[in-house]
């Protein structure tokens, strides 16, 4: 995949509430700028919690919060109204054409994910500034965190295929529609408002699931709920192309607090942490110590994170990402796309339209075959250590 020069280096940290993904996201970004990096720490979450970790009051545009590092939470209502205000109206107007109450309409006219995915077009609209070497981005928790990141490709399907057919219709059909009925039909404002959108979340889809560009972290606890999940969000990042290079196991135990009533507690977070190294395999697992007291500003945040990566350089890749390939093997073509953590989720297939559809749990992705592989049937298929393989026969005996 080819990237942009103009962009810089871009890490998300997502994680289940509550797991520190805040402080280990900020502490990243800190240590990152101690050791020389100019690096930008955005929140996209909703519920902003970055500013309380830092100890600062911030807004939505970027601050310089200490030597080489600046921090922004990111406003996602304003963003909702500059890019979705168009589309929202219309559909409002059609939801209370429909008979919906306008609280109703209102709800209705956002698609869930939308305030937290826009926010990622303002991070990458500020990203390209070029004031910074790295950008680290602190998500929403995992669920929304998939959601948003599933839907450009729902977007992309949907334009690529629907979009074009429904302008057209629309210029012959909408003159017709506004003799016989109230209905609301959109506008070529609102059709080009749907465009931009699209244009821009293809942008921050290429910068997130570039491997040259992109990391992404998962922050757990080592319990065995929140690993579980951790799985699945592994897979589920696989699946739409964004490369995880390493899972931070936070809030561990240190030894030396290991007595008493805590002794057991840290024999069970001792299982839990070998447990999560095989699992992830071969991501980079880390180990966050639980702190003697809160973590609060700029300098705690940097030495909690230096306990964290000891040597290693936060800003590097961890992990070499495992993405899609395609390669010939025993006189036939295969096709191998990785989907992290093994055996997380159980995946199923489907053909339609020149696409494989592949299905891990409640997402599914639409993968654009090759030409050498669109009219070959699929022989063999099977899902192992975190790695779709599927097997293509002779084209000739392909159905259509």
């Amino acid at each position: 995949m080819t990237h942009s020069p103009e962009l810089p280096s871009v890490m998300l940290f997502t994680g289940k509430g509550g797991v520190g993904k805040t402080t280990v996201a900020a502490g990243t970004a800190a240590l990152a700028a101690h050791r020389g990096r100019r690096v930008l720490v955005a929140s996209t979450d909703t519920a902003h919690s970055l500013g309380d970790a830092l100890g600062l009051c911030l807004g939505p545009d970027p601050v310089l919060v200490g030597e080489r590092l600046w921090a922004v939470e990111v406003d996602a209502r304003r963003l909702l109204e500059d890019s979705w205000g168009d589309i929202r109206d219309w559909l409002v107007h059609v939801f209370d054409w429909a008979g919906l109450s306008a609280l109703e309409a209102e709800e209705l006219a956002v698609l869930p994910g939308m305030e937290e995915i826009l926010s990622l077009v303002e991070v990458r609209r500020l990203a390209r500034r070029g004031d910074w070497d790295l950008v680290v981005v602190d998500c929403a928790p995992t669920a929304e965190t998939v959601r948003l990141l599933s839907l450009p490709d729902v977007i992309d399907w949907y334009m690529k295929r629907l979009f074009p057919v429904g302008r057209k219709v629309n210029r012959v059909v909408a003159p017709v529609l506004q003799r016989f009925t109230n209905l609301p039909v959109a506008d070529d404002s609102v059709l080009d408002a749907v465009q931009r959108l699209h244009g821009d979340l293809k942008r921050v889809k290429a910068w997130l699931a570039d491997p040259e560009l992109s990391r992404v972290r998962l922050v757990v606890n080592p319990e065995a709920m929140v690993l579980a999940e951790a799985r699945r969000t592994h897979t589920y990042l696989a699946l739409f192309g964004y490369p995880v290079d390493a899972v931070v196991c936070n809030k561990v135990i240190p030894h030396q607090a290991r007595v008493g009533w805590f002794e057991n507690w840290g024999r069970v977070q001792d299982e839990r942490l070998e447990e999560a190294a095989t699992w992830f395999a071969p991501l980079r697992l880390l180990v966050g110590w639980l702190a003697e007291g809160e973590l609060c500003g700029v300098e705690s945040l940097c030495a909690f994170a230096e306990a964290t990566y000891g040597d290693l350089d936060p800003s590097a890749r961890l992990a070499e990402p495992a993405g899609m390939r395609v390669f010939v093997e025993g006189g036939r073509h295969v096709l191998e796309l990785a989907l992290g953590s093994a055996g997380a989720e159980p995946v199923s297939l489907a053909r339609r339209d020149g696409h494989v559809l592949v299905t891990a749990g409640p997402y599914r992705r639409a993968i654009e075959l090759p030409d050498t592989l669109q009219r070959r049937p699929i022989v063999t298929a099977t899902h192992a250590g975190g790695t779709l393989r599927i097997v293509f026969g002779d084209p000739s005996r392909a159905v259509e």
